[in-house]
């Protein structure tokens, strides 16, 4: 393995120093994961944010594999005896993937075609012969005469003379520089057209944007790749990619065309054309759309990244008591009442809407739980019957005068919850419905906390999630839950098994291992207390102890980021200043007498001493908004109710890179376009709007055939 290599790769498509590359990068083998290296090793990183990290993580991913493949073409190309020592040298220095399978592509073991149909027919020298392009004394019969051998299957000069053209077809379709020049050219001047079906020519769809669409390929974006990839899988159009034939025809003469005068030159541009047409074309163009693909998958699943990241840094209502109710028409609507922890008191169903209609039942068992339980909230789902609730509810509210307030939450993936083994192990003698009225109540209370057992997948906060790389975005969406859990921390005394297992360093069997000891021993005393759990050792506590937070610890810095290995700095800061530590916390005043650079010692430098003391100045600060919400408009019901030119409130539900998508409260988001979220250019929807976000909208248009609603911002 050339770690060098990769090194000099990653610095030169990052464009960071060496030193912080090759610290991240050791790092990285030892363990640590990004969060971490992020928060606790500045120093050695020269303040490395968590996308730099993870870009060096991912490069250093892509080129290890890079030269795992190089070692098995290396392999395969010397046990054929055809390694040279230029081809050698050129494939060790590649660094790519696409171009590494170029060179390897004239050596890889293939399938019977019809170039080697034609070597078992012993033509190869025939090929080899016309591609030289040396004038010879010999007519072209008396050449061709010679390969006759009608035992192998060559009975004419011209069925030799086919079989020499298809060996050199297939040499043209396997030469490297051929053939990357082609798709780079494919890429920058090629166009993708997609053409609507037959079946579907009178019909509409979400897909007739691209009935009769083309566009040069190197500017599609992401999200049209996609739609059409799928708009082909559903069967309703078909797509290709358009470039000049003719040019690249010419092209190719241009490298393999050596002597005009030659009697087989006709021969040869027969070949060069059947190359084209028959093999490096068709082979291009999948390879350019699976490349434009690629990106396409990598985009979606950043933007599916970020949407879930804003979505569990929602602001928490915090501690209060909640009712939960999920919404619905026949089946009635659950409601649940969960205390200031999230624990479970009680449900009761009601049924205020069509058909059975009992208004007045509902509305006295909602009154008796917010009298009997003091509930300060209600968190509404936003699925069937969802608006039907909410102005319910409300009138109750405005009818009695209460303080209470109710609020729509984005139920998604609490239908998943619910019939999961997590909700089964946490509430077993509840009904699935039940189930799921609670996840309601408490993505409230705490959204991190709540979302973090459900798939992410199943939250949706993106598009084209069942499309792209599903390994892919595993990892992806895994990496953003885990950013999100550590920069907020986890109180260990009354976490999940689920939010544990996001901490760093920990994972399901440790987290599950730090519950049953919670169980056993009541609650944990000190941060130290975790290395008594089975299979934390020293390394688990070094990733996990900073992010976790011990409220009522006799040591006031387990309650903060301060990881415990700086604990002495703390406590000589404190002995310096002549005070206690808990004095010390807190204390702005205090702690601006700090002089920092009096600390500094080789293993730790201003970062790390500046994030001290920050976190000294607000132990424990949770970097979420304040809690905010909207009330949508009770007049405005269903899309038959709106109208062009109406203004309303909404909560940005999802953000791509053509747009966002916004809740109005009628059972459909409506779409901001990017070109509707303000009179100057915006180049990235993420520099306007957040998933979660209350903004105002004014409505442009609504297509009640497709459910479409076009929206734009008032700023």
């Amino acid at each position: 393995m050339n770690d060098r290599l990769i090194i000099e790769n990653i610095i030169k498509d990052l464009s960071l120093k060496e030193i912080s590359v090759k610290n991240t990068v050791e790092l990285l083998k030892d363990g640590a994961t990004i969060p971490f290296i992020a928060r606790y090793r500045k120093e050695k990183t020269g303040e490395l944010n968590e996308i730099q990290i993870k870009d060096i993580s991912e490069k250093f991913e892509y080129y290890t594999e890079l030269e795992k493949r190089k070692e098995t073409v290396l392999q395969s190309i010397k046990e054929q005896d055809k390694l040279t020592p230029g081809l050698e040298k050129e494939i060790i220095n590649c660094t790519e993937k696409q171009k590494l399978e170029d060179l390897y592509l004239p050596y890889k073991p293939k399938k019977r075609t019809r170039a080697t149909i034609a070597k078992e027919k012993g033509l190869e020298p025939l090929a080899d012969f016309i591609w030289m392009q040396i004038s010879p004394k010999n007519s072209k019969e008396e050449i061709l005469s010679k390969y006759i051998n009608p035992e192998k299957g060559v009975e004419t000069t011209q069925q030799a003379l086919d079989g020499a053209l298809d060996i050199i077809a297939e040499r043209i379709s396997e030469d490297a520089g051929i053939k990357s020049y082609l798709r780079n050219s494919t890429v920058s001047k090629g166009l993708i057209v997609s053409n609507v079906k037959k079946d579907w020519s009178d019909k509409k769809s979400k897909f007739e944007v691209y009935y009769n669409f083309s566009e040069p390929v190197k500017k599609s974006p992401s999200h049209r790749i996609l739609a059409i990839r799928r708009g082909a899988k559903e069967g309703v159009l078909s797509f290709k990619l358009e470039t000049d034939d003719n040019w690249a025809i010419d092209f190719i003469q241009s490298r393999v065309i050596k002597n005009k005068n030659f009697i087989f030159c006709e021969d040869l541009i027969k070949a060069v054309k059947d190359s084209y047409k028959r093999l490096l074309f068709p082979s291009i163009e999948t390879e350019v759309f699976n490349l434009k693909l690629e990106e396409a998958e990598k985009e979606a699943i950043n933007v599916f990244s970020k949407n879930l990241k804003n979505l569990l840094l929602a602001p928490p209502a915090g501690h209060k008591i909640i009712m939960g109710i999920d919404p619905g028409f026949r089946s009635g609507c659950k409601v649940v009442i969960i205390d200031q922890s999230g624990n479970f008191k009680e449900y009761k169903a009601i049924f205020p809407h069509e058909p059975q209609n009992k208004k007045q039942e509902a509305e006295n068992i909602l009154l008796n739980f917010i009298d009997k339980y003091n509930v300060e909230l209600i968190s509404i789902g936003n699925g069937t019957a969802s608006k039907e609730t909410s102005v319910f509810v409300n009138e109750i509210i405005k009818k009695h005068n209460l303080t209470v307030k109710s609020l729509v939450v984005n139920e998604a993936g609490a239908s998943v919850y619910s019939a999961s083994d997590v909700a089964i192990k946490e509430f077993p003698d509840l009904d699935v419905t039940v189930r799921g009225a609670i996840s309601i109540a408490r993505r409230l209370q705490d959204p991190l906390a709540e979302l973090v057992k459900i798939d992410p997948k199943s939250i949706g906060v993106g598009q084209y999630q069942h499309d792209v790389n599903q390994s892919e975005l595993k990892k992806s969406l895994d990496l953003t839950v885990e950013s999100a859990v550590n920069l907020v921390g986890v109180e260990l005394n009354t976490a999940s098994v689920e939010l544990l297992s996001y901490v760093s360093g920990i994972g399901k069997t440790i987290a599950q291992n730090i519950v049953n000891y919670k169980v056993k021993n009541e609650s944990f005393q000190n941060r130290k207390e975790l290395l008594k759990v089975s299979k934390l050792g020293p390394k688990a506590f070094e990733q996990c102890a900073g992010f976790l937070r011990i409220r009522n610890s006799k040591n006031p810095l387990d309650n903060s980021a301060i990881h415990p290995e700086s604990y002495h700095i703390v406590e000589k800061m404190a002995k310096d200043l002549n005070v206690d530590i808990k004095n010390l916390i807190g204390n702005e005043d205090l702690t601006s007498k700090i002089n920092l650079s009096s600390y500094i010692t080789e293993n730790v430098g201003m970062p790390t001493l500046t994030d001290i003391t920050q976190e000294l100045k607000k132990p424990g600060l949770d970097p979420r908004k304040e809690f905010t919400s909207i009330q949508f408009s009770s007049d405005i019901n269903e899309l038959k109710d709106l109208e062009t030119g109406m203004e309303l409130e909404g909560t940005v539900t999802n953000v791509t890179n053509f747009g966002a998508f916004v809740d109005i409260g009628v059972h459909q988001d409506g779409l901001i376009h990017i070109s509707q979220m303000s009179n100057t250019f915006v180049k990235n929807p993420y520099e306007i709007v957040s998933v979660g976000d209350n903004v105002k909208v004014r409505i442009i248009s609504v297509d009640k055939d497709l459910k479409r609603i076009s929206l734009t911002l008032i700023t």
